[in-house]
């Protein structure tokens, strides 16, 4: 498949394609397209984000759709419901000139009953998030007897965020002789074990070797305090005046602060976080869709969905607590054959973390020195300089204002007129970075923890200056490393607590913090909620990778179910009846 002309597709898809510039497919549509339009096989995608997924499984369901049947036909399911728009509007775009064609989404955060009704007046095309539409399935309001395939977007990034139970009941009340089509840019075990239950057959479409970055993004980390990590982003924004790109941050809270600090400090950002409303969150993504925000501060949750090509730079405020999603936020720059670079801020006790990154990726990070007030003020003036010789002069507009101007600035002489236009435009520069200190720290003379550097048993101790803790949340109340690190953080109300290794159990966790904290994280943490649970944390008894012995079993005792606890209870009244 050369052009969109090559399979022969329904005119009026043709025509909207034809309005969008869609001449020549991406290398995912090239090979998916055709095979969707003339087989019912199941099919695995792995293409990395930005590579024209929703246009590969897209246009296909848009082709074969019965405009003659409003039952829904395609089920499409992602993980935010910011993507759910963003394949909405996508969709509705090819569709532009089909007729009694019905595209609906259904998410959360939204009156269910507006939902509703779109679905009862003709939904052939339904997308979703797993939550809402499993609601409108118990509901009997979203039917599928009638689908003829349904379509796992990001599956990878679904079953993270813990949506692994309402995948399963979605895909048992859709189970039958429909297609399945699973697009993912990686393939953990969780995925693979939805391929070996639900799909049967695949073929396998491969763009891109999974987990690896795009060959044009370079990749490089400034190593700082981790109180310094502000600074390094005012510095990265300063050196580089045309910035359009993404700051990444792990929780809400530390979006918010980043965010708040670089508007108040001038620059032009705005936050993408879970608190926003649907309206905010619309308004935040069509103004930075637009170039009408230079710095978007977000969540990788939040920022799900949000598409655009030409960003040059992503920054990581911190590093991800998985490796793979590293690969996600680097790939949002460097495309359509532009060149993109990706930052990592991190301290000296990352340098291994960042090495699996490099390991899984198969990518390398340049070690970069944070610019220094002098190369920011130098950068700034000729930057500032080349714009006032490039713009375009209006004479007939500048003309009236000429000879008070003059009059104005007569006993100037050139240079001086220099010194002065600069001086104005240029002195916020000067007097905060006049005396910039050095905020770059060396590896070679950072300290090291003992632990890492000593293989055996060491290296399954607690290390030198961590706290291990046991908190009673685990995958089944929908935790998962990202997730916890969010508690954490927002209990502390701060982002800058390092943070150790992370064990998630089916209904308790345990993790280590830096035990300057310790105290405060228990006060803090004890007796609040979370999703009706409340929170219980305390310092771990158990020692990492130990199994059950006498000495821990207290642990596991208090995660048996209740209702144990209740028939024991009660065999011992009978016992003590029987007595009597």
């Amino acid at each position: 498949m050369q052009t969109f002309l090559d399979v022969k597709l329904n005119k009026d898809i043709t025509k909207a394609l034809n309005e969008l510039g869609f001449i020549k497919p991406t290398p995912i549509q090239s090979k998916t397209i055709p095979l969707l339009m003339d087989s019912d096989q199941d099919l695995i995608g792995s293409a990395q984000t930005g590579t024209g997924k929703t246009a590969a499984f897209g246009i296909p369901s848009i082709h074969l759709t019965d405009l003659a049947d409003k039952k829904t036909q395609t089920l499409i399911l992602c993980p935010t419901r910011e993507l759910c728009m963003q394949i909405t509007s996508d969709l509705k775009k090819y569709a532009k000139y089909v007729n009694k064609i019905g595209i609906v989404p259904v998410y959360g955060g939204t009156r269910i009953e507006t939902q509703i009704r779109a679905l009862n007046r003709g939904a052939q095309i339904v997308i979703g998030t797993p939550g809402r539409t499993k609601d409108l399935i118990k509901r009997k309001k979203l039917l599928l007897g009638r689908v003829e395939r349904v379509v796992l977007d990001e599956a990878d990034e679904m079953l993270s965020m813990g949506f692994k139970e309402d995948l399963d009941f979605i895909l048992s009340k859709a189970s039958g002789q429909n297609q399945k089509l699973l697009f993912s840019a990686t393939m953990p075990k969780k995925v693979t074990s939805i391929i070996k239950e639900y799909m049967n057959n695949p073929v396998t479409v491969a763009v891109d070797p999974i987990n690896t970055a795009a060959t044009n993004v370079s990749h490089m980390y400034y190593m700082v305090q981790a109180k310094d990590r502000y600074e390094v982003v005012k510095r990265i924004a300063d050196i580089n005046p045309n910035i359009y790109g993404i700051v990444f941050c792990r929780t809400r809270r530390e979006t918010k602060d980043v965010s708040n600090r670089l508007m108040v400090d001038g620059y032009n950002a705005d936050a993408l976080h879970g608190d926003l409303s649907q309206g905010q969150r619309d308004d935040v993504m069509n103004r930075f869709r637009k170039a009408q925000l230079q710095i978007l501060v977000a969540t990788d949750v939040a920022s799900r969905g949000l598409d655009v090509n030409n960003l040059s730079h992503i920054i990581n405020y911190n590093l991800p607590d998985d490796p793979e999603i590293y690969t996600h936020r680097s790939g949002r720059t460097g495309r359509a054959g532009r060149k993109g670079i990706s930052i990592v801020i991190i301290h000296s006790r990352e340098t291994r973390r960042l090495k699996d990154i490099e390991r899984i990726s198969g990518i390398s990070f340049s070690k970069e020195l944070v610019p220094t007030g002098d190369d920011i003020c130098k950068k700034q003036l000729y930057a500032l300089i080349d714009k006032i010789k490039n713009i375009e002069v209006d004479n007939e507009k500048i003309e009236p204002f000429l000879s008070t101007i003059n009059e104005k600035l007569e006993g100037l002489d050139r240079e001086e007129l220099v010194k002065h236009f600069v001086s104005a435009e240029f002195n916020r520069f000067i007097s905060y970075y006049k005396n910039a200190r050095d905020v770059n720290i060396s590896g070679k003379n950072s300290t090291r923890n003992k632990n890492d550097r000593k293989p055996g048993r060491n290296r399954d101790r607690n290390r030198k200056g961590f706290t291990r803790f046991y908190i009673n949340l685990g995958s089944k109340n929908r935790i998962n490393p990202v997730g916890l690190i969010g508690i954490i953080n927002e209990s502390l109300d701060s982002g800058d607590v390092e943070i150790g290794k992370i064990e998630i159990m089916k209904t308790f966790s345990f993790f280590e913090i830096d035990s300057s904290v310790s105290d405060k994280l228990i006060d803090s943490l004890n007796g609040t909620k979370f999703n009706r649970v409340n929170v219980k944390v305390e310092v771990s008894r158990e020692a990492p990778n130990s199994k059950k012995t006498k000495s821990n079993r207290s642990f596991y005792k208090k995660d048996r179910p209740k209702k144990n606890r209740w028939r024991r209870a009660g065999s011992q009244k009978r016992s003590r009846r029987k007595k009597n």
